[in-house]
Parts: structure tokens; C-alpha cells; sequence
């Protein structure tokens, strides 16, 4: 009898409220193909969560990077344990049932049989779960963390969350989609959302007419980021280039005026 295939979600979470890590725990139990949930804390252990059908890895310090720092040891640790694909899923998102089953038929459905990652679709809601009619932006530009779906021919590039710049951190998706891209792999998307997004972007709110909810935030920026890639010298960048998972240029500086 051949063994089960064996695949991996991974979310790392900080000080989420226990509602809020239940459903997410919840839509990885229900998976159609079943999964493994590897939870990582970042340094804000709940011990509740030791009694979850769950892998609970504890961090003794928070990294303050966005989840970055446990998100790349959670993947890196089931890269290593060789699953065969692994999702990642932020703590305030949540998947729908089919979830796994829909990337494993698009990985399938990849021309040629070859498919090194999915690009799952996501659904944004507002705090009552409610869609709201976001136009997702292209994936040629952005996939967001919680829609990456890696196969082993991605793994190679699973370490650059955990070793990016921390300045990179409030937009490291983008920061590693162009590394991801850089590298010329094969991908897949799906053909309809599978994961939920929470939404907390006041833009978005305001782009409906609607007020922002309370715990609603800016859109992120790469500004401090970018800033801070002005003051290193020509090694320093190309080392932290090296982390980051491909070339990182400074800003170009305007010219003096006249």
C-alpha cells in the first residue's frame, strides 16, 4: 500500500485573538484533501492551541517583521520533512474546503504536467465576513502571502521570508514575488478564490463609499524600505540583496536644484 501524499499549511501568528486563529484553524481541518497545520508563534504562545489537531511550534521572542521570521521556519520545516506541497496562510485569513484540492488540480492542469507553485485566488471580507467587490490587483504585479501554493520545485526559494531585510517586511510578499519571478519558475493559478482575505485596508473601504472598520489600517508601504536601501554602501546592498533573493537597487537621487 503506497503512503499517503503528505501536504503542509503553514501560519505564523503573533497576538490574533482566539476567534480569530479558530477559524482559521477551522478551514484547515475541513480541507477537502487533508493537511497538515503547521501553527508557528512569534514570542505569544496561546496554549490552547496545544490541544488543536496541529503542529504548535514556539518561538521564545517576536521578530517583528510581519510574520516573516516564522513563517520561513514553518516552511523551511516542512520543506525538510519533504511534504509534498505547502500553502501558507496568515492567521486573520481563512481557506475555503477545497482549498488544497484546487491547487493540487491546477498544479495537475499545468501545461506540460510542470508546475512549481500555485497562485491561489482570494475573496476580500469585511469583519462580518461579508465579499466586498475588491478588482484584485494583476498578478503579474502582487499575490499575496496567503495565496502562495509551493511544490518541492519552489522550495529552494522557501528561506528568503525568514532572511529578506526586515525593513522589507510591511510589503514582503511583493519583495519575494520578484525574487520568486526572478527565478523563472513555472506557476499556476487557480480558477476561482479559495482563500478569504480579512480586509483592514482603509483604501479599499473607502474605494466602496464605506467607512473603514476600527481596526482598519493603512495600505502598506515600501517607502521606509526604500529609504533605508539609500543609505547602504555597494556591499551592504548586494549582500542584503543576496537575502532578499535577487538584486536590490537604491532610489535614484533627484537632482540638486538649481
Amino acid at each position: 500500500m503506497s503512503e499517503r501524499r503528505r501536504y503542509a499549511v503553514v501560519t505564523p501568528y503573533h497576538r490574533e485573538a482566539p476567534d480569530m486563529l479558530q477559524r482559521c484553524l477551522d478551514s484547515v481541518k475541513r480541507q477537502t484533501v487533508a493537511a497538515d497545520h503547521v501553527v508557528v508563534a512569534d514570542g505569544f504562545p496561546q496554549g490552547w492551541i496545544d490541544g488543536e489537531p496541529v503542529r504548535h511550534l514556539r518561538l521564545d521572542r517576536a521578530h517583528g517583521d510581519n510574520g516573516n521570521t516564522p513563517r520561513g521556519v514553518g516552511a523551511l520545516l516542512a520543506a525538510a520533512e519533504r511534504y509534498e506541497a505547502i500553502a501558507l496562510l496568515d492567521a486573520d485569513n481563512w481557506l475555503e474546503p477545497e482549498h488544497v484540492e484546487t491547487c493540487l488540480a491546477a498544479a495537475r492542469a499545468a501545461s506540460r504536467g510542470i508546475c512549481d507553485f500555485v497562485i491561489a485566488r482570494r475573496t476580500f471580507r469585511r469583519p462580518d465576513n461579508t465579499v466586498m467587490a475588491v478588482t484584485e490587483e494583476s498578478i503579474d504585479t502582487h499575490v499575496d502571502t496567503s495565496c502562495f501554493f509551493f511544490l518541492t520545485g519552489s522550495y529552494h526559494t522557501l528561506a528568503i521570508w525568514a532572511l529578506m531585510p526586515k525593513k522589507a517586511s510591511p510589503v514582503c510578499d511583493r519583495v519575494f514575488y520578484q525574487a520568486i519571478r526572478q527565478r523563472r519558475l513555472i506557476a499556476a493559478v487557480t480558477p476561482r478564490p479559495t482563500v478569504n482575505f480579512y480586509c483592514r485596508y482603509e483604501s479599499a473601504y473607502r474605494a466602496l463609499g464605506e467607512k473603514p472598520p476600527l481596526d482598519a489600517k493603512p495600505n502598506a508601504s515600501g517607502r521606509a524600505f526604500v529609504d533605508w536601501l539609500a543609505t547602504l554602501s555597494d556591499r551592504e546592498l548586494e549582500i542584503e540583496g543576496r537575502l532578499a533573493g535577487g538584486p536590490l537597487a537604491r532610489p535614484a537621487r533627484k537632482p540638486a536644484a538649481r
